[in-house]
């Protein structure tokens, strides 16, 4: 068995596990500043929505989005790039978010966004965009700084989360809110670096991928940011290669790889992130495709949520991947913490 405790203390540099331990508290905290600046901000006559984000940033809209799905009376869009799609006009509302206010690509669609009037709403730590924020009068909502921001998940989510809840008159999100924070507490024990290595599911799934190439598969529209969590994860803090797609989407196309050459498929784990709310056909597709490929790679695993409802069942399954990619960092003797490639990219960028 692996000694993770020895591994933390060699890799674990910046102590990125008691960020990922902590995001029950960060998620109260969150709602926290999140309920109040909202509370006076009206979002009357908003026709659609569009969150600008990057990365960490943008997964939280990813996130709100797919919980609300069959929710939602005004369409959402997560937009990740340098401009925004033709339809914002000034009954669009645009929630510009990024964790260092300095994000190029978020930079430019809030002077695409300004430049059409439309409503504007910015989440950040500082930067240029609290700068242009604060000049333009746009609602700013300041989150704490000095976090990764792939570990600010929880000030990211929750106040698109309230903003998604308030504009389509949901009812309950306090208490949603409430119960994901305890329902996390307790879960997160199960996957914590105590829990031995046999019952903690976090340890032995990073195992199963340690040395191969996994393989995150969702389901459109219910575990599709799910997965682009997992894999982004799996990428910045285990430095570690990942790929993640969508039923249906890849039964029309990627099962077809699975016919390629034995040495090569060997290579391949595939995760499958199941949720309750799946369409029955979705059902049978996994079970299809699952029988078609689990001769074909090393392995298949398909991990069934607990919680008792979408919003616990979709942070249960992404506190289980933070965990997995932690400890897949220290079996790869790696800092989860640092990104080196990135911050010589944006350096390069100038």
């Amino acid at each position: 068995m692996q000694d993770y405790e020895l591994l933390a203390d060699k890799y674990d540099i910046y102590k990125m596990y008691s960020l990922i331990y902590g995001l029950p508290e960060q998620i109260e905290e969150a709602f926290d500043i999140s309920f109040k600046f909202l509370n006076g901000i009206s979002m009357k006559n908003v026709k659609h929505v569009v969150i600008a984000g990057m990365g960490g940033s943008a997964i939280g809209g990813e996130l709100a989005k797919s919980i609300l799905e069959f929710e939602l009376k005004v369409p959402v869009l997560v937009n990740r790039g340098y401009k925004l799609p033709g339809f914002v006009d000034s009954e669009s509302l645009v929630i510009v978010s990024s964790y260092s206010g300095n994000t190029e690509e978020t930079l430019s669609c809030y002077e695409d966004a300004k430049n059409r009037q439309a409503l504007m709403i910015a989440i950040t730590t500082g930067g240029k965009l609290k700068e242009k924020a604060l000049e333009d009068k746009v609602p700013v909502l300041i989150i704490p700084s000095g976090l990764p921001p792939r570990a600010a998940i929880g000030y990211s989510f929750v106040p698109i989360y309230l903003i998604l809840a308030k504009i389509n008159s949901l009812l309950g999100t306090v208490e949603r809110i409430q119960s994901l924070q305890k329902f996390l507490k307790k879960v997160r024990e199960d996957f914590a670096k105590e829990a031995p290595g046999g019952q903690n599911k976090a340890k032995m799934l990073a195992e199963r991928i340690y040395g191969k190439i996994p393989l995150i598969y969702g389901s459109q529209g219910i575990t599709e940011a799910v997965a682009v969590r997992w894999k982004g994860q799996l990428n910045e803090n285990s430095k570690h290669p990942a790929f993640y797609n969508v039923f249906p989407e890849l039964n029309h196309n990627e099962i077809m790889g699975f016919e390629a050459e034995k040495n090569l498929l060997k290579n391949f784990v595939a995760i499958i992130l199941r949720m309750p709310e799946e369409h029955e056909r979705i059902d049978k597709r996994i079970k299809i495709t699952r029988d078609l490929i689990q001769d074909k790679i090393t392995y298949v695993e398909e991990i069934w949520p607990q919680g008792e409802n979408t919003l616990e069942r979709i942070f249960y399954h992404i506190m289980l991947g933070d965990f997995v990619s932690y400890y897949l960092a220290l079996l790869n003797e790696k800092d989860p913490y640092e990104i080196n490639f990135i911050n010589t990219l944006k350096e390069r960028m100038g």
